[in-house]
C-alpha cells in the first residue's frame, strides 16, 4: 500500500509546477558537484580578496550564461559531465593550495570551467522558458558565489586560510570521490 501511494522522487523543481525561474534558481542547489564548484569558486575569490571578490564569480556566471546558449543552440560540446566533476577537484585544490594569482588569470581559469556548467544547464531545460530558466540558475549560482565568498572571509579572519584550505581540500576529495562513484 506504501509503495502505491508513493510520489515520485524529482531532482528538480517541475516549472510546470513552479515556474521556470524558480525551477532554474532551484537547479543548482540540486547537485552537490554544483554546489561544491560554486562555493569554491566564492571562497577562492576571498583568498585572493580585492576586485577578485566580484571578478571571479561574475566571469563564473557570465561564461556559464554563454555554455547555457551554446547548449540551446545545438552545438555540441564533449566531456561535459567529466569536465564538472574536474572543476569540483580543481577548484578544490586551488583553493587548498592558497593559489594567487591576478583576478583576470583567475576568471580566465573559472570561466573554462564555467562553460561546462551552463552547458549542462542547457541540457537540462525540458519544459522550462529558456531566458526565466537561466536567469534563475544564474541567480542561485550567483548566491552559491556570494555564499562562498562570505563564508572564506568568515574563515580567513577566523582562522587565517588554514580553514579555507582544508575546506578546499575536503572539496577536491569530495570530486574525487563523486570521479570514483
Amino acid at each position: 500500500m506504501l509503495l502505491a501511494a508513493a510520489a515520485p522522487a524529482f531532482a528538480h523543481l517541475n516549472p510546470a509546477e513552479h515556474g521556470s525561474f524558480m525551477a532554474g534558481l532551484s537547479h543548482p542547489l540540486f547537485g552537490a558537484d554544483h554546489i561544491l564548484a560554486m562555493v569554491a569558486v566564492g571562497i577562492w575569490a576571498a583568498m585572493i580578496g580585492g576586485r577578485a571578490m566580484l571578478i571571479v564569480p561574475a566571469s563564473f556566471v557570465i561564461t556559464m550564461g554563454i555554455g547555457f546558449a551554446l547548449a540551446l543552440s545545438g552545438m555540441s560540446l564533449p566531456f561535459v559531465e567529466p569536465a564538472i566533476l574536474a572543476s569540483v577537484v580543481g577548484l578544490g585544490l586551488l583553493v587548498a593550495l592558497a593559489v594567487r594569482v591576478p583576478a583576470t588569470v583567475s576568471a580566465a581559469v573559472v570561466a573554462v570551467f564555467a562553460l561546462f556548467h551552463g552547458y549542462a544547464h542547457g541540457t537540462e531545460l525540458g519544459g522550462a522558458g529558456a531566458l526565466t530558466f537561466g536567469l534563475g540558475f544564474m541567480a542561485g549560482t550567483a548566491l552559491l558565489h556570494a555564499a562562498g565568498v562570505g563564508l572564506g572571509i568568515g574563515l580567513n579572519r577566523f582562522g587565517g586560510m588554514t580553514l579555507s584550505r582544508i575546506l578546499g581540500g575536503l572539496t577536491a576529495l569530495a570530486g574525487i570521490a563523486m570521479m570514483a562513484g
